[in-house]
C-alpha cells in the first residue's frame, strides 16, 4: 500500500473516529444546554435512541430545574418512538407519579396505556397482560373528563381485550367439543356465559352447547337416551329463543327435527 493511499485511509479512520467521538463525548458531558438541543434535533430527525439516550444522560442533571417533566417526557417518547414499549412504560409511569400536574401528564397517562396494550398477546397465550392492561385503562377513562381525546381510542382498546378474554373462554370450551368430551364441553361453555353472559361469543357458545347436549345424547345407551335428547331441546329452543335469524339456525333445525322422530318414537 502506497503512502498515498495510507494516508487517505487514516484521513477517513479520523474523521469517523471524531464524528462518533463527539457524540460520545455530548453523552458523557455535564452542559445541559448542548445536550437538551442536540437531543431534540435528533428526537426530531427521527433518530430516536440516542436522542433517548442523550435525554437519559441529562435526566440527573435537570432534576429539579424547569426542564425536569419536559426532558423525563422526551426521554419515555424517544424509547416509546423507538418502539422500546418495555422502558417506555416504565418511563410514563414514573412520569404521571412525579409530574402529575405537567402539561405532558395526560399524554405520558395515555402512551403508558399504549405501552401496556402493545405488551399484551393473542388470546391463545397468556392473558395476564391483557387483564392488567384493562384495569389501567378502566381507571384511566374513570379519572379522565369525558371530551378526553384519548378517550375513544381507550374504548377500541378495551373492546379488542375484552375480545380476546372472550374468545379464550369460548375456545377453552369449545376444545371439550372437538374432542368429543361432550358433557365437559357443556359444562365448560354453560359456565362461560355464566362468568360473563355478555360474551362477545355468546351466539356461538349457545350453539355448541346445544350440539354438545345432542351428541351426548346420541352416544348415550338407550335407556338415558330420552332424557339426554330433551336436554338438547331445551338448548335449541333457547338458542332460537335469542338467535332466529343465526346462520346455525338451518342445522339447528335440521337436527331438532331428527330429534323429534326419535323421541316419537320412543313415545309410541
Amino acid at each position: 500500500m502506497n503512502k498515498r493511499k495510507i494516508t487517505a485511509l487514516g484521513v477517513l479512520l479520523l474523521s469517523l473516529f471524531a464524528c462518533k467521538s463527539q457524540y460520545e463525548i455530548l453523552l458523557s458531558s455535564n452542559d445541559v444546554d448542548a445536550k437538551y438541543k442536540v437531543a431534540m434535533e435528533l428526537f426530531n430527525e427521527k433518530k430516536y435512541q440516542k436522542a433517548a439516550q442523550l435525554f437519559e444522560s441529562m435526566a440527573v442533571l435537570t432534576s429539579g430545574t424547569a426542564r425536569d417533566d419536559t426532558v423525563q417526557y422526551y426521554w419515555g417518547l424517544s424509547n416509546y418512538r423507538n418502539k422500546d414499549y418495555y422502558t417506555a412504560e416504565s418511563n410514563f409511569d414514573r412520569f404521571v407519579q412525579n409530574f402529575p400536574r405537567s402539561p405532558f401528564a395526560a399524554d405520558a397517562a395515555f402512551y403508558r396505556l399504549d405501552c401496556l396494550y402493545r405488551a399484551t398477546y393473542r388470546w391463545e397465550l397468556d392473558q395476564t397482560p391483557t387483564r392488567t392492561c384493562m384495569t389501567h385503562i378502566t381507571e384511566y377513562m374513570r379519572e379522565s373528563a369525558p371530551d378526553d381525546i384519548h378517550m375513544e381510542v381507550c374504548r377500541k382498546m378495551l373492546a379488542d381485550l375484552q375480545d380476546r378474554l372472550d374468545r379464550k373462554d369460548f375456545e377453552a370450551g369449545r376444545q371439550y367439543y372437538r374432542m368429543e368430551q361432550y358433557p365437559s364441553a357443556r359444562i365448560k361453555l354453560q359456565n362461560v356465559l355464566k362468568n360473563n353472559a355478555n360474551n362477545n361469543y355468546r351466539e356461538d357458545v349457545l350453539y355448541y352447547t346445544a350440539m354438545s347436549a345432542y351428541h351426548y345424547a346420541r352416544l348415550s345407551v338407550w335407556q338415558k337416551q330420552k332424557e339426554r335428547y330433551l336436554t338438547f331441546v331445551d338448548d335449541y329452543l333457547n338458542f332460537i329463543g335469542e338467535y332466529p335469524e343465526s346462520h346455525y339456525r338451518k342445522e339447528l333445525d335440521g337436527v331438532y327435527r331428527q330429534v323429534q322422530k326419535i323421541l316419537g318414537k320412543e313415545n309410541n
